[in-house]
């Protein structure tokens, strides 16, 4: 009796221990994380960084060189067209070192005496026109007289025609040198001396808008052309997207684009592409790597009223909208794996992973339109590792 006791007890131990070893070293579910398709709308965008820029922005230049006054307005301040915006005075000489003037006086001495040898030139015209008065009347007074013949009478008219003409050139001929002595002279003028001053030249606005920047607010020297400030209507704003050609391509103008990440909690702004331009350019990306990008522009769609804090060159994230469904089956991206060369997801059926094929269209990053293979409602596995293959058993991760 004690030998069958001892018998059935350890019996009893060894299918006890064979059990728990049994359950220990069976495969547990995998633990995952889970979702389920469903049907809903579906938008797909190309996305990128875009700035705000006033859509007609006049840049007000130096017309002529010399020193700028300080500039008293303010980016910000209304101005009105016609209004004097900036204060140029004209450049004063340059200083001159001694070879130069002596140059200078040389020119002036030569001008002078050139003036002179005019003055007696033209005297010498203004005796010959009188000497050819008075012989006219002579020559007339013996014609009357029968006393000169007809050609005298005609010599003598044009020698005074002659003399006439010597001496209106000999007039030109003396403003040309008084000309070139003034110029002589003002060669001379240094900086500083009030000979020859000019009054301060007034740069106006050209419209009716608001100071966006002023590149050069202080006093200073300035040469022609020099960029002084920018004019505009901050309100008429635009936005320019460095989109990639490659994205770029599947822009359509009129295409719907919402605008987001423009400040903290601010809500989406809508706009529509009002123009992709036709001329790429390269830019380095801050990778260094050479990329073609594109200008698409795009207008606001909402009232200025809505969009109080956007002002010029303002960074914004734009999503233009190049495909939109109203009701697809949707699958999330992240269950999407390739096998065979094809789409497949991982279905929770009864607890357990069955791989399935299927075939998908658009995606916009986050789902992924179901052409076939799945329906709605139906669980896959999110990020499926290495440890879940066909037949696995699974379980929802806590």
């Amino acid at each position: 009796m004690r030998l069958r006791f001892r018998t059935v007890f350890w019996a009893a131990a060894a299918l006890f221990v064979a059990v728990l070893l049994a359950n220990a070293f069976r495969p547990q579910p995998v633990p995952v994380d889970v979702a389920q398709t469903s049907r809903g709308p579906m938008v797909v965008t190309v996305r990128d960084e875009g700035r705000t820029r006033v859509r007609d922005e006049y840049v007000v230049s130096a017309p002529v060189a010399g020193r700028l006054r300080r500039i008293e307005l303010d980016p910000g301040a209304h101005v009105h067209a016609g209004d004097v915006v900036a204060l140029i005075e004209p450049g004063a000489p340059a200083f001159l070192d001694a070879r130069a003037e002596a140059e200078a006086r040389a020119a002036v001495e030569s001008a002078e005496a050139a003036l002179a040898a005019a003055r007696t030139e033209r005297g010498r015209a203004e005796a010959e026109l009188e000497f050819a008065r008075t012989e006219l009347e002579r020559i007339e007074d013996l014609r009357g007289r029968d006393l000169a013949s007809a050609a005298a009478l005609d010599r003598a008219r044009l020698e005074l025609r002659l003399a006439d003409a010597a001496l209106r050139v000999a007039d030109e001929n003396l403003r040309a040198r008084e000309a070139e002595l003034a110029a002589a002279r003002s060669r001379l003028l240094q900086p500083g001396g009030s000979e020859g001053a000019a009054a301060a030249v007034e740069v106006r606005a050209p419209i009716d808008g608001r100071v966006l920047r002023v590149m050069q607010e202080s006093e200073t020297v300035v040469p022609v052309g020099a960029e002084l400030l920018s004019l505009g209507d901050p309100t008429d704003l635009e936005i320019v997207v460095e989109m990639l050609s490659t994205d770029a391509v599947q822009v359509e103008r009129g295409a719907e684009v919402i605008i987001e990440d423009y400040g903290r909690d601010a809500p989406p702004l809508r706009g529509r592409v009002r123009l992709v331009e036709p001329y790429g350019f390269t830019k380095i990306s801050a990778l260094g790597v050479e990329e073609q990008r594109v200008n698409v522009i795009v207008d606001f769609t909402a009232p200025p009223e809505e969009r109080p804090a956007l002002a010029h060159g303002f960074r914004v994230d734009a999503a233009v909208v190049t495909w939109s469904a109203d009701d697809v089956l949707r699958v999330p991206v992240s269950a999407l794996f390739r096998s065979g060369g094809r789409w497949a997801v991982f279905r929770v059926v009864d607890g357990t992973a069955r791989l399935t094929p299927l075939e998908v269209g658009r995606n916009n990053g986050t789902f992924a339109e179901v052409l076939s293979g799945l329906e709605g409602g139906e669980t896959v596995v999110l990020y499926p590792g290495e440890r879940v293959t066909d037949g696995t058993e699974v379980r929802r991760r806590d």
